[in-house]
């Protein structure tokens, strides 16, 4: 494996990119036989909530094994990130299959482009959530563990 392999399986950038790759793939996919027996909209969250259990275990694993939070607080958030990410994919998805596609006479498999583009929209929504607030790790120097110094309280700083 070459060096500059290395250094992108190193950032923790793009193994986000490409596990969240896959794990939207995995909605995407699953999608389509879920639309044999649901309507479109319940398919879209259904295959949403697969594709988000995949990318919590894959995120976890490889992406942010280093949190320092416990393993229920990272659920809690991972849903209440991914609950919106769920609206903005739903949103999206119908907002594109049932006002914009229909008025500009868009025709090309409807269902699935706007269903793809919505993914893609709800993908960056999740990257800052899980980025700032699931997978957080706190940065505390070992002199921040009992609030700031005497020096920094009497100077204002």
């Amino acid at each position: 494996m070459g060096p500059m392999v290395r250094r992108a399986l190193g950032s923790q950038v793009f193994r986000f990119l490409l596990l969240g790759g896959l794990a939207a793939a995995i909605n995407w996919l699953v999608r389509f036989p879920l639309s044999m027996f649901l309507p479109f909209s319940w398919a879209i969250l259904v295959a949403y909530a697969i594709g988000m259990s995949a990318g919590f275990t894959l995120y976890r694993a490889y992406v942010f094994p280093g949190s320092d939070r416990a393993i229920a607080p990272q659920i809690a958030i991972f849903l209440a990130v991914n609950l919106m990410g769920a609206v903005i994919v739903w949103s999206v998805a119908i907002g594109l299959v049932e006002q914009v596609f229909p008025a500009v006479g868009y025709s090309f498999m409807p269902l699935a482009t706007g269903h793809g583009i919505a993914i893609g929209v709800g993908a960056a929504a999740n990257f800052l959530g899980h980025k700032f607030l699931t997978f957080r790790i706190s940065r505390k120097a070992p002199s921040d563990t009992n609030g700031p110094t005497r020096s920094a309280r009497t100077s204002g700083a």
